[in-house]
């Protein structure tokens, strides 16, 4: 797989059937490794290894509704009460990171209220902060570390 602008990490990678499988640390299982899920496996490492989140507050492909429509999250980090915090929108390496990408992330978030946002290919990351009170975003140089509380 392609090297990532991300931090190496160790992963459980075997093969099965003429597919190569990554281990899912946390869904607790092995999954096929597509150039998105490569992404958000090194993103979620990052989370946690660099960023210091913990396990128990992050989820993968949560579930929403928007519009009668189902959509997925990648990464859905929520803060210590619960709430949704973080926001990460995962595309391959090769897929250029366009307005489309924030549009769709920025959907989610109507709903979901989150304080930040992230898109990344795993090659360029943008981080972002939520300003609710004038409908907009600012875009940060990094993505804040874990506090608990």
């Amino acid at each position: 797989m392609i090297k990532l602008n991300l931090p190496n990490y160790k992963f459980n990678i075997k093969s099965n059937e003429n597919k190569t499988l990554i281990f899912d640390k946390l869904r607790k299982k092995f999954l096929v490794i597509t150039p998105e899920e490569w992404v958000r496996q090194h993103f979620v490492s990052f989370l946690i290894e660099e960023k210091k989140y913990p396990i128990s507050l992050i989820a993968l492909e949560k579930q929403l509704v928007i519009n009668n429509r189902t959509k997925r999250t990648d990464i859905l980090i929520f803060n210590s009460l619960g709430n949704p915090y973080i926001i990460v929108e995962c595309k391959a390496p090769s897929v250029k990171i366009t307005q489309d990408a924030f549009d769709q992330i920025a959907r989610y978030n109507l709903k979901l209220k989150a304080d930040f946002l992230v898109v990344t290919n795993g090659l360029t990351h943008f981080f972002c902060k939520m300003d609710f009170e004038n409908e907009t975003y600012i875009f940060l140089k990094d993505i804040p570390i874990y506090k608990k509380g």
